[in-house]
């Protein structure tokens, strides 16, 4: 028996040396962008300048800052808006979790075939188009005011649970239509070849179609989430005790509106980080989609 060494070569060491014209074209390139960074920091501060220059030389500048940026009402206001944001928070999550699970059961309703589910099409295409046509604050009404007024037996009169539910009806049609965009943007070769495995319709729907659908709409429902956080603040017209309805209790105290405004940055600083991984996803998904690996 012969035994047989193995011996692992080493690498060689890299002697590559950029050119001296690579190593121009990148110094070129770093000045380029300092002096593009320089060139639109100052021109930020200068709009920024000229702006504060023009609001706070006007004429109603001084009524304007008693009556929406006096510290002492922002100071007393903030606690009761932060407790109140809670409820937000709150109604955000749930209300996302039931809009999301509505949304793709519209969707899949719409977009099952044969002339057996044409009801169930009918059904789902006609709820889809009355809701989003429908505005948000007439269906916080209808539901808030008008589901009390029936008296049905075991029907909550809660304004936060009904005005949650008047959220989910909205934005599920919504969401509805970003899930059938979705499935429907999945070419019909993958439906194919999954039926030419073996599939059965719902098993293509399930394990084919479904996961890449849902990722390619991930972006516009991360949209649709940023805006239903925002709208959690119309619950408060039917009395429930949000960071709106907080800020309007002390405001219509002293008829100073600083707390609308602290209501409004706060609902701006949950806003951003939002947003931001919104565009942190959309440009993920552009560069693996760039690459070719993303389906």
């Amino acid at each position: 028996m012969t035994l047989h060494k193995t011996y692992k070569t080493l690498p060689e060491e890299d002697t590559y040396v950029p050119s001296e014209r690579r190593i121009t074209r990148e110094r070129h390139r770093r000045a380029r962008t300092r002096r593009a960074t320089a060139i639109a920091a100052t021109s930020t501060l200068v709009t920024g300048v000229v702006l504060f220059l023009l609001i706070t030389g006007s004429p109603g500048w001084d009524r304007t800052r008693e009556t929406f940026f006096d510290p002492h009402y922002a100071r007393v206001a903030l606690p009761q808006v932060l407790e109140g944001l809670w409820l937000n928070l709150r109604l955000l999550a749930v209300c996302g979790c039931a809009v999301l699970a509505l949304g793709l059961l519209l969707a899949v309703a719409r977009t099952l075939r044969g002339p057996v589910f044409f009801p169930i099409r009918a059904l789902a295409t006609v709820y889809t188009d009355f809701f989003r046509g429908l505005p948000l604050i007439i269906c916080l009404l209808m539901v808030v005011f008008g589901v009390p007024a029936l008296r049905l037996q075991g029907v909550t009169n809660d304004p936060v649970l009904l005005g949650g539910a008047a959220l989910v009806l909205t934005y599920s049609a919504y969401v509805a239509e970003v899930f059938r965009a979705g499935i429907e943007s999945v070419h019909p070769s993958q439906r194919a070849a999954a039926r030419s495995l073996g599939l059965s319709s719902g098993q293509t729907l399930r394990f084919v179609v479904l996961p890449q659908a849902v990722r390619r709409v991930v972006p516009p429902l991360l949209n649709d989430l940023v805006s239903l956080q925002k709208d959690t603040g119309l619950v408060s017209i039917a009395g429930a005790v949000d960071a709106v309805y907080a800020a309007q209790i002390i405001a219509s105290k002293d008829f100073n509106y600083t707390p609308y405004v602290v209501a409004g940055l706060v609902f701006v600083a949950l806003t951003i980080p939002m947003t931001r991984l919104t565009d942190w996803v959309t440009a993920r998904m552009d560069r693996r989609r760039a690459q070719g690996g993303l389906v």
